[in-house]
């Protein structure tokens, strides 16, 4: 897969794309990440990415100029991908993990991160076939939420992580929590570890598991809990 993000603030990624899952994914070559400086598709001395409104009010507007430019930049260099393009915005569909999924399936993103008051709509009209929110919050910029777009779809891929079963049985993907999990030591300060996961019983333990979970998401997520959820 290929992604690559567009954003004025590109130094934001530095730390993030060089460590951890997202490293090692760029290293197999299950992912090639790129992150585009938006103000080098700029065509004035000062780098000018932003504007202020038409029609007054408070705040700056992200230019489109600069945007269709990067964007055509990145199409060109993979002219058959048919990438998709997301901008990131509150006013955008509500991420979640079946969205990761079906973007892990594609083979090219290109993110646009949104500032200031907003990006000028004819991005929006004539580029962008996604507009993507992480929550019903409001953040600085889009950086961020590229950067959850990116470690929640990439570790999805097949060969990022060491056991492909982790990912895709993971929690919130199976439409439930996950149960609690314990290690050694089996006691620590008088907090002992549930006696049935020391049992060696994995029959047992797997209905521990399954109970366990059902009662975690009851009672911290019940929107969950799909209606053979308790019963499967």
């Amino acid at each position: 897969m290929r992604v690559d993000i567009i954003t004025p603030f590109p130094d934001m990624f530095s730390g993030f794309l060089d460590e951890s899952m997202i490293r090692q994914a760029q290293l197999k070559k299950c992912a090639e990440i790129k992150v585009w400086d938006l103000r080098q598709f700029t065509e004035d001395k000062h780098r000018t990415v932003d504007d202020y409104p038409y029609g007054g009010g408070p705040g700056m507007i992200l230019k489109p100029e600069p945007i269709f430019y990067a964007v055509e930049r990145i199409k060109n260099e993979s002219p058959e991908s048919n990438p998709r393009i997301l901008f990131m915005t509150p006013q955008g569909e509500l991420y979640n993990q079946d969205t990761a999924k079906k973007f892990s399936e594609e083979k090219h993103l290109i993110i646009i991160c949104g500032h200031y008051r907003g990006v000028d709509e004819r991005v929006v009209q004539y580029l962008v076939t996604d507009e993507i929110s992480i929550g019903n919050y409001i953040l600085t910029g889009g950086e961020l939420p590229a950067a959850v777009i990116v470690d929640s779809v990439v570790r999805l891929l097949p060969g990022v992580l060491g056991d492909q079963d982790s990912a895709e049985g993971d929690s919130i993907s199976s439409g439930r929590l996950d149960h609690p999990h314990y290690t050694r030591p089996a006691e620590f300060r008088d907090m002992k570890v549930p006696e049935v996961l020391i049992s060696g019983h994995h029959a047992r333990i797997e209905e521990w598991r399954r109970e366990q979970a059902v009662k975690k998401t009851m009672g911290k997520r019940p929107d969950l809990l799909g209606n053979d959820s308790i019963d499967s």
